[in-house]
């Protein structure tokens, strides 16, 4: 399968390009980008084309990667759907309702495959701890994820400076606690310091969880825990650490799968949509100060 890149950041370079690059199946065509002359940058490393005009990249692929902010990704994967394009794409879908569901729509009527890369749901370790959870009954979870972007690549990052940790890991957390607890039908969130976010998750059948998120703790302070518990006592997921390239090798091949097999995918953008869901009603949640309903 014939792959363009859409994004010339760190991410987009090193872990997109990286792993279709090395991809036995898969060949790196292009790389696109706002800015041309980055393009044509980070296509001279993998030795493609880089492209200034989006659609030119589009006409010599079967499928996108995407590495752009949400709301700068929606609109350009709902134009590479329409061009019957796979999507291999990052979280969120978008910062609202609407831009995910325009994305998930665009999916549906065009016929392409949709990945949406939750790194941890791309892991060995992963998939053993949701057999695991799918095995036990289950009352409840909760998801820790705190962290500091300061000296990371993602510094610079405008709109996780913008929209905070919420946006930018709380779709990490739903990632796995919605697949183990079932839907979430209404959240209330709290703030803590700077952009700490605490947020309580009503999930089917009675099953609560909480998600703790921040990117600007102390970096003593950083660390992920996440668990559900329920009749076997407690299961501890523990994601596998500076692994993204491998995970979205694993990406790609769901992705070209999919489209081989004209399935659903687990994290389609149908799901990502419904993970957008949940963070928008928190968002909603933190303004009013209420228990939010989640938009279904």
């Amino acid at each position: 399968m014939r792959f363009g890149v859409l994004g010339t950041g760190f991410w987009a370079s090193q872990v997109h390009a990286a792993a279709l690059a090395e991809h036995p199946d898969a060949e790196l065509v292009g790389v696109w980008g706002r800015d041309h002359a980055k393009a044509k940058a980070v296509g001279a490393e993998f030795d493609v084309a880089g492209y200034g005009d989006v659609d030119a990249l589009l006409a010599e692929v079967d499928a996108v990667s995407i590495a752009l902010p949400p709301s700068v990704q929606a609109p350009l994967a709902v134009r590479a759907a329409e061009a019957g394009k796979h999507l291999l794409l990052e979280k969120p879908t978008g910062l609202g309702v609407e831009e995910a569901d325009a994305v998930a729509d665009a999916v549906t009527a065009a016929g392409v495959a949709s990945v949406v890369f939750f790194i941890w749901r791309f892991q060995q370790t992963t998939a053993t701890w949701l057999q695991q959870a799918g095995r036990t009954t289950l009352a409840g979870g909760a998801g820790s994820w705190l962290s500091s972007l300061a000296g990371t690549p993602f510094d610079d990052s405008p709109w996780r400076k913008e929209h905070g940790a919420l946006w930018d890991i709380g779709p990490h957390l739903l990632s796995v606690l919605v697949p183990t607890l079932g839907p979430v039908r209404s959240v209330l969130a709290g703030r803590g310091v700077r952009d700490l976010v605490h947020v309580i998750c009503e999930h089917d059948g009675g099953r609560a969880s909480t998600l703790t998120v921040s990117h600007t703790v102390s970096p003593m302070s950083s660390g992920i825990e996440v668990f559900v518990h329920g009749d076997a006592g407690r299961i501890v997921l523990l994601p596998e650490e500076r692994a993204a390239t491998r995970a979205f090798g694993v990406a790609v091949s769901d992705l070209m799968d999919a489209a081989t097999a004209h399935g659903v995918h687990p994290c389609d953008a149908g799901f990502a949509r419904d993970v957008v869901a949940v963070l928008a009603a928190a968002q909603r949640s933190l303004e009013t100060g209420c228990r939010e309903p989640v938009r279904s």
